[in-house]
């Protein structure tokens, strides 16, 4: 299709990034995790929107991809955490696939961090705390949907809280679903990137080396250059 008239050809679509940025490995903490908060305090002092947003890769038994945006709701040095349902698309994907990708796109700062790990179940006690801190209507939400399945309409939906609402009237706190739960990706490379000028941005990568591919064995922390 040609595009006319003052819009843009796709082709044309691009931001030259600042020349003044950069990431330096003098820069870069001694490990990814207290970069991950460095960077993440940045965004967060910025008043980005939805600065926990992330986008959820992972893959079917037969390796068929599929993402999505999710919100990050812990770290630390074992990894992110997210939350969802299990029966849900990315729920069973992980199950029975676990290894996942996330990309953390805060473009206004012209920076990216992409991990690569394996997925894991959080403990249930892990779950319910988080579950309890949720606000109540978030909480019935989550008994209310059967997460990925196909419904009828709206109206279902609705028709679902209600009784979700009415099933857990006076009950304080509400439990979480018992295939409602978290799931954490245990980092094996986490890369750091910067825009730079002229398409010549700066990744640099955390790497676990001598860790067995695809596992959550241990191993040391290296730090990569990738060229762009």
């Amino acid at each position: 299709m040609t595009v006319t008239g003052d819009t843009p050809g796709l082709a044309g679509m691009r931001n030259e990034y600042a020349a003044d940025l950069g990431l330096s490995e003098a820069d870069l903490a001694a490990d990814w995790h207290t970069q991950f908060a460095r960077w993440f305090a940045d965004v967060v002092a910025a008043r980005l929107p939805e600065p926990n947003a992330m986008i959820l890769g992972t893959a079917d038994a037969l390796g068929r991809p599929s993402g999505r945006t999710v919100l990050l709701k812990q770290y630390d040095t074992e990894g992110f955490v997210l939350f969802t349902n299990h029966g849900s698309r990315k729920g069973v994907e992980a199950l029975a696939n676990p290894y996942a990708s996330l990309v953390f796109p805060w473009f206004a700062m012209q920076r990216q961090v992409v991990v690569a790990g394996r997925i894991e179940p959080v403990d249930r006690a892990e779950t319910e705390a988080y579950y309890a801190s949720r606000p109540r209507g978030s909480q019935l939400g989550a008994w209310a949907s059967a997460q990925s399945r196909v419904v009828p309409d709206r109206a279902a939906l609705d028709a679902g809280y209600r009784a979700a609402a009415e099933r857990f009237a006076g009950v304080e706190p509400i439990p979480a679903p018992p295939d409602w739960g978290g799931l954490r990706v245990r980092p094996e490379t986490v890369e750091f990137w910067q825009g730079r000028a002229s398409r010549l941005h700066d990744r640099l990568r955390f790497r676990r080396a001598g860790a067995s591919p695809g596992t959550a064995d241990d191993g040391e922390w290296v730090v990569e250059r990738l060229a762009p």
